[in-house]
């Protein structure tokens, strides 16, 4: 078998694990930030952070243009002066914490991807979060790590492949901002 298809193999082994029940359970949470009018924040590191960014923009736009009620999202990924200005004068774990002093309240909500679970920023922000009464979300892969426990929801990919991980956690992104574009397309 080539890599190619040993890979899609997997990868698709990989989404047959995805629990699309949870993946209803963050629908219904996004639905529900949506319609109180809740600021949301989605922040992870690296291919994490690039899935943050992604499902922001379609969410912003695909689940939001030409909609009466719109999705008050951002990603905490991106803006790369205040994540580098934090990263220098204090510490890379003060990252997105503290974006979210800045702007959380109770009632939002948080979604942190890491595939390790482990990623000390993402925790932090989480525990933040989870401070001030805010919904979180986690999505996670390998063991889940400690934002599995941390997070009121956490959707678990259990690969230890960080590719697959990464896939799935973007499919499940899809799911999530399709939901609103296909199947609740006229909210």
């Amino acid at each position: 078998m080539s890599f190619p298809e040993a890979y899609r193999q997997d990868c698709l082994k990989t989404l047959h694990l995805i629990d699309t029940a949870l993946v209803q359970k963050a629908i219904d949470m996004f639905a529900e930030a949506r319609a109180r009018d809740r600021q949301i924040f989605v922040c992870g590191n690296g291919g994490s952070a690039a899935t943050a960014s992604h499902f922001v923009c379609d969410m912003v736009k695909g689940a939001s243009f030409n909609r009466q009620k719109r999705f008050r999202i951002q990603a905490l990924t991106d803006s790369m002066p205040t994540i580098t200005a934090y990263s220098n004068d204090v510490a890379y774990e003060a990252v997105f914490v503290e974006q979210l002093k800045n702007f959380a309240r109770p009632g939002d909500l948080v979604m942190g991807i890491s595939g390790s679970g482990n990623s000390p920023n993402v925790l932090r922000a989480i525990e933040y979060a989870n401070s001030i009464g805010c919904e979180t979300i986690g999505l996670t892969g390998r063991d889940g790590g400690k934002l599995a426990a941390l997070s009121k929801l956490n959707i678990h990919v259990p690969n230890p492949h960080m590719g697959r991980i990464e896939d799935a956690h973007m499919i499940i992104c899809h799911m999530i901002c399709y939901y609103f574009m296909d199947a609740d397309g006229k909210c």
